[in-house]
């Protein structure tokens, strides 16, 4: 569904919600599938057990044609931990939890800040009319993962490189599955690394606890820590960029926080809301469900819209409009329930010192190109920018 407005999602979404908020559609993959927009019914489907997560279902809904090369290169489906359901998801989750609470996060913010600091060098050096996403936004995230996993310094620029290339624009889709495979290979090599002498740090000390818990084999601790790494990598790349820009086309919201930083907090929170990237959750019914005037069968494929759910007039309002003293934390851009993203903290620290710092050390920053003629990701499933040319 095409995007009337390049901040904004589909004005579709809000008629839906109107007059059919549980409603049938076609794929581009030539499935059928039922899209939930309303907030009351995607946040009451994301929890409801009858719904299932499961990434191996063959009636999963796939938001894109299957591809040539995937038809002709067959392969065993694998489940991560966002496809897993009940009870197997629960030993896997509390496994890795403790690594992004408050107090851990907290603890890493002066880390953070130094490679904020770095990357806005970075920047400043490339002069105006540089970009911000290959400088800041893929940059941050992709170097305090790589500390976070306890990639060593040295192979750092491998791991930043090739998260780059799954998320650049000129970037070919051969060329974006060989950089995951290699990413795949180096994981792997990194994980029998720590396994022979566990460090302290987050892939070390899952390492150390599995000994004991038998959670994961290798090959589920090889599938985490790639999870970790591109869940973690893409959507906070595709906020830093996508929040830059509707700060600077809100230029009032933008004179607020820099008069009061202490609105960094809030700010970040009706960011996440305003944009949502990660637009639509994909889940299968496990049984029939009556909602809305519709049933849902057993085993029909199910997209729940958090790009709508966030942007609808009963829960917020006037949702159009990026307010940042709206106040409210009860936003899904980070979905709900027990699939809810395990590195928010981390997302939302990195948010706030990203913003916080760039606009403190160019207070004129402002973009070098009409927003019209910004590449955005209109054809990707988790939204953002390619390229965001600054100047100041």
């Amino acid at each position: 569904m095409p995007r009337g407005y390049a901040l904004d999602p589909a004005p579709t979404y809000a008629r839906l919600r109107r007059e059919r908020p549980v409603t049938q559609v076609a794929l581009p993959s030539g499935q059928k599938a039922w899209l939930v927009t309303s907030y009351a019914h995607v946040r009451a489907l994301v929890t409801d057990p009858r719904i299932s997560s499961d990434h191996t279902h063959p009636n999963l809904p796939m938001l894109a044609p299957l591809r040539p090369e995937d038809i002709d290169t067959p392969h065993e489906p694998v489940n991560t931990l966002v496809g897993l359901d009940p009870p197997e998801h629960s030993a896997p989750r509390r496994s890795v939890i403790a690594e992004f609470t408050v107090r851990r996060i907290q603890e890493m913010r002066p880390r953070i800040q130094e490679i904020v600091d770095g990357c806005v060098d970075e920047l400043i050096a490339a002069g105006p009319g540089s970009d911000l996403v290959s400088t800041v936004a893929v940059s941050v995230p992709s170097q305090v993962l790589s500390e976070l996993l306890g990639v060593n310094p040295p192979d750092r620029e491998f791991f930043h490189v090739r998260a780059s290339k799954m998320l650049g624009r000129t970037t070919s889709p051969q060329e974006r599955r060989t950089a995951m495979m290699e990413l795949a290979i180096f994981i792997n090599g990194l994980l029998i690394e720590k396994d022979r002498e566990p460090t302290d740090d987050l892939l070390g000390r899952l390492i150390v606890n599995n000994r004991e818990t038998k959670v994961f084999t290798h090959q589920g601790l090889l599938h985490m820590a790639y999870l970790l790494l591109v869940a973690g990598n893409e959507t906070t790349a595709n906020m830093i960029s996508l929040g830059t820009t509707g700060l600077l086309e809100n230029p009032h919201v933008l004179a607020e926080l820099k008069a009061d930083p202490s609105l960094i907090g809030r700010t970040v929170e009706e960011l996440l809301r305003y944009f949502t990237i990660s637009d639509v959750l994909v889940r299968v019914a496990k049984e029939d469900i009556e909602i809305e005037g519709a049933t849902i069968r057993a085993n029909d494929g199910v997209l729940l819209c958090l790009g709508s759910a966030n942007r609808d007039e009963t829960i917020f309002e006037d949702p159009d409009k990026l307010d940042i003293h709206r106040g409210t934390r009860h936003h899904m851009a980070f979905g709900y329930g027990i699939h809810q993203c395990l590195g928010q903290n981390l997302a939302r620290a990195e948010l706030e010192i990203v913003f916080t710092t760039l606009f403190a050390r160019l207070p004129n920053l402002r973009l070098a190109k009409p927003l019209a003629e910004l590449p955005f990701k209109f054809d990707s499933n988790t939204y953002g920018l390619h390229e965001l040319p600054v100047q100041w």
